[in-house]
């Protein structure tokens, strides 16, 4: 739960001195900070996803996932969703204005795969490393948000509490199911390690988006941090070696 008052606390921060500011932030300064948390964010790709016992098994878990997400079509329903939240609230009133900001906010700080990775890492073993560089990008939106829609984006704020501390508990709650060796500690369970690689390649895809590279349908391969586990749990009850193939 750190890691989401972390990001509390960075949206606050950001949507004050978004408030103060106005509409004066350069857009090299946006760009230069936007290309920073998106060189990070690959960084920490790259070292989650080479924490594999088997690369075979992130392999799988990614086309299984990536083919379900897309059949699925996660990112266009997240995308149409969106779509429809801003056309509703819209409008140029004072009041609509506030709920624009609070919903349009809301989705970008809450919608999204590092949200959903972050929150699980931080519920699972504490780990708050993601929800520390998402909190870094998430005040640099606070302060856009603010100066562009006002106050409402502060709100936001609860959305993100409400959000990723739901995550969190809730990958508390499932701990017992990611245990195969109970004298390992909860980052060292093999379940755990391979889920952590998988969200560590869905994070250099995402990396990929933020430092505008290639566009990839980031959210069509969450699936996959639910078949990774499964994967190796398949595999401990056939007795197979995580380093099959290998």
């Amino acid at each position: 739960m750190l890691g989401t008052l972390i990001n509390f606390a960075t949206v606050m921060v950001g949507g004050v001195l978004g408030l103060l500011i106005g509409g004066r932030m350069p857009e090299r300064i946006k760009t230069i900070v936007i290309a920073s948390i998106g060189l990070i964010t690959l960084v920490m790709g790259i070292s989650s996803g080479i924490t594999t016992a088997n690369p075979l098994i992130p392999l799988l878990a990614l086309v299984i996932g990536a083919v379900i997400g897309e059949l699925i079509d996660i990112d266009k329903g997240i995308n149409v969703l969106g779509e429809m939240l801003k056309k509703r609230f819209s409008r140029p009133d004072s009041q609509q204005n506030f709920t624009a900001a609070f919903v349009i906010a809301s989705l970008q700080f809450c919608v999204g795969p590092l949200t959903i990775l972050g929150s699980i890492n931080d519920g699972l073993t504490g780990d708050y490393r993601l929800l520390a560089i998402k909190a870094v990008l998430d005040g640099f939106s606070a302060i856009i948000f603010a100066s562009s829609f006002g106050v409402g984006t502060l709100f936001a704020g609860a959305t993100i509490l409400l959000v990723q501390g739901g995550i969190s508990l809730l990958a508390g709650l499932l701990k017992p199911l990611l245990v195969s060796n109970p004298h390992l500690s909860m980052a060292a369970q093999p379940r755990v390690i391979e889920l952590g690689a998988v969200g560590g390649v869905i994070l250099v895809a995402l990396a990929l988006n933020i430092l505008d590279i290639k566009r990839i349908k980031v959210a069509n391969m969450l699936p996959a941090l639910i078949i990774a586990p499964l994967i190796v749990a398949i595999l401990n009850l056939f007795g197979i070696p995580l380093n099959f193939g290998l």
